[in-house]
């Protein structure tokens, strides 16, 4: 199968570019172009934004994709507070563009096989404990509310016959493939391994850390990426969740990465936020649908890999 892998040079795209070219799929990966990232051997790298309707027609058109891997998406849900146009833009108008070129493109080629990387942050705070497809989403930032409407899009579009879609809802997104990881300052796991490295004086934690939440592996998710292009069928769509199903602290994820890293973490305690005690994902259509089980995300696997991936170059002189 051919694929397209919009995004592909981020944390997540990599890793499924990779987990395709290593099951022999042919990949093409579709960049704005990041000077710092390079596409990984074997892989073809086209430079386009997804907001460029007319650049994404014709990557589409010229490359004649089986399949489609849609990722490219701004990711901040307190950025898109201030940004708001900006993320409907990438996110929703974005996947309009995609979908548009798909459907010229299909004159040419039959109907695309279409994975879309949504998250589970549309599920918003209403809910707590097992989130299941089923529930109603709640979106509480304009990033959420962009990605309910991209997976309306999807979902419409499907529905007409054009393509075969499968809408992917990861949770908290960890780990390490290929020595890249994840470095976003607004999460958990970056922040402790830069108070390890002496970036920050300290982690903050609300209240005494225990609130729970679900960390999957980011290999876990490539290989259900792959799968799910698998199970597209043109005229549907699915919705399906990505996590390992276990619920963490963030109290500990601190411990834990004190252990794994062998360096201690200071920890500075604000006062508790209203937030939802425990958002864990309900796997069991994942297990079903894709045949798809975390083989990677124990926490303790998830928190190594980050760590012998995370960038130097500061002491680690903690203790």
């Amino acid at each position: 199968m051919h694929v397209l892998v919009t995004g592909g040079l981020g944390f997540l795209g990599r890793a499924v570019a990779r987990e395709l070219v290593t099951c022999g799929h042919q990949v093409t990966v579709l960049s704005r172009g990041r000077g710092d990232h390079t596409a990984p051997p074997g892989i073809e790298l086209v430079l386009g934004d997804v907001r460029d309707r007319a650049r994404v027609a014709e990557i589409v058109q010229e490359g004649v994709y089986d399949g489609v891997v849609h990722l490219a998406a701004l990711t901040s849900g307190r950025d898109s507070f201030a940004d708001p146009l900006g993320y409907f833009d990438v996110n929703a108008t974005g996947t309009l563009n995609l979908l548009m070129a798909l459907d010229a493109a299909r004159t040419t080629s039959a109907p695309a096989s279409l994975v879309f990387a949504s998250t589970n942050i549309v599920y918003g705070s209403q809910h707590h404990g097992a989130l299941s497809e089923d529930l109603e989403p709640h979106p509480e930032s304009p990033y959420a509310a962009s990605k309910v409407a991209a997976e309306h899009m999807v979902a419409a579009h499907a529905a007409t016959g054009a393509i075969g879609a499968v809408i992917l809802r990861p949770f908290n997104i960890a780990g390490a493939v290929d020595g890249v990881t994840d470095t976003d300052r607004a999460r958990i796991i970056p922040n402790v391994f830069r108070a390890i490295t002496g970036e920050l004086d300290h982690v903050t934690l609300n209240g005494d850390g225990a609130a729970v939440r679900d960390f999957v592996h980011v290999a876990d998710v490539a290989v259900a990426v792959r799968l799910a292009l698998a199970v597209c069928k043109p005229g549907a769509s699915q919705t399906i969740n990505l996590g390992s199903g276990i619920g963490t602290s963030m109290a500990t994820v601190v411990a834990t990465a004190e252990q794994v890293t062998g360096h201690s973490v200071t920890v500075h305690r604000q006062p508790p936020k209203p937030e939802p005690p425990e958002l864990i994902a309900d796997v069991s259509r994942a297990h079903a649908v894709l045949g798809w089980a975390p083989a990677r995300s124990k926490l303790s696997e998830i928190l190594a890999d980050a760590w012998e991936a995370w960038p130097r170059g500061v002491s680690t002189e903690r203790g």
